[in-house]
């Protein structure tokens, strides 16, 4: 195996030497979560190397597919975007957008779909703003909007988001509602007529946090090493329960030679 190389992360003046990027981190977290049975619904970036991650890893017979409608791709190289012609080698079926949302909606493969969304903004109850900063109408900054990000947040029965943890991305309110989460808690999706569903993890570059299965309201399930309870409520603007977090357990030497020589070997996403 290769030599494993250091990334040094500063919390509060405190230099602290990893094995691992945090990038590596949090690609490992979501790759764990990823089960033999899933179905796994991803777009570009972070989110399709985690995918690959897991089924190199510790899901080999899950299907990965795509909103171009690549279903279970092999993916011998990481694609450059959900577009790229990678996406389709030797693929069980190439359809189209249609094709792919209608495996998340269908009543037998739809139950065994998890989707990795990432977003700008989120809130207590996972709601997901990837619009707008600002006013709709007069916005300081508008992104690229939903995608398929609606779709898959609304139909699938899990998902886990990816996102940077800043205060200015945890925040109270949305700037604007693009994706459910639970929308306000407890029956908010039944209310909204929404199936069963929503986010289970969400991983950042400090921690994972997850969502009380009666609340529906994150918590801190898990820190980095280096990194306490208390920096990461710092880079929040609301408070979540820290009393079930422990410390998260670092990439091993096998995830991490998977990951780099089996995955991303040309360092596209890491």
């Amino acid at each position: 195996m290769q030599k494993l190389h250091v990334e040094k992360i500063t919390i509060h003046c405190e230099t602290i030497d990893m094995d691992y990027t945090l990038k590596e981190m949090m690609t490992i977290m979501a790759a764990r979560e990823i089960r033999n049975s899933d179905i796994v619904f991803c777009g570009t970036g972070i989110s399709m190397l985690a995918a690959m991650a897991a089924k190199n890893i510790n899901a080999p017979e899950s299907v990965i597919f795509f909103e171009t409608g690549a279903i279970d791709s092999r993916l011998e190289e990481i694609p450059l975007a959900v577009g790229d012609s990678r996406v389709m080698y030797q693929t069980s079926a190439n359809g189209g957008l249609l094709d792919a949302f209608a495996t998340m909606q269908n009543k037998v493969t739809g139950k065994h779909v998890i989707g990795i969304l990432g977003a700008a903004q989120v809130d207590k109850f996972g709601n997901l703003n990837s619009t707008v900063i600002g006013d709709y109408n007069s916005p300081s900054i508008r992104f690229s909007g939903s995608g398929g990000g609606c779709d898959v947040a609304s139909f699938v029965p899990r998902s886990i988001i990816f996102m940077q943890h800043e205060k200015r991305k945890f925040v109270n309110r949305l700037d604007y509602l693009t994706s459910p989460g639970y929308l306000d808690g407890p029956g908010g999706r039944k209310r909204a007529g929404l199936p069963d569903g929503g986010p289970v993890m969400l991983i950042t570059n400090l921690a994972v946090m997850r969502f009380d299965d009666i609340t529906k309201e994150m918590y801190l399930s898990a820190f980095y090493p280096g990194v306490s309870p208390v920096d990461i409520l710092e880079k929040m603007e609301f408070k979540v329960d820290i009393s079930r977090a422990t410390e998260a357990t670092p990439p091993t030497e096998e995830e991490l030679w998977l990951l780099r020589e089996k995955c991303d070997h040309q360092r596209l996403i890491l």
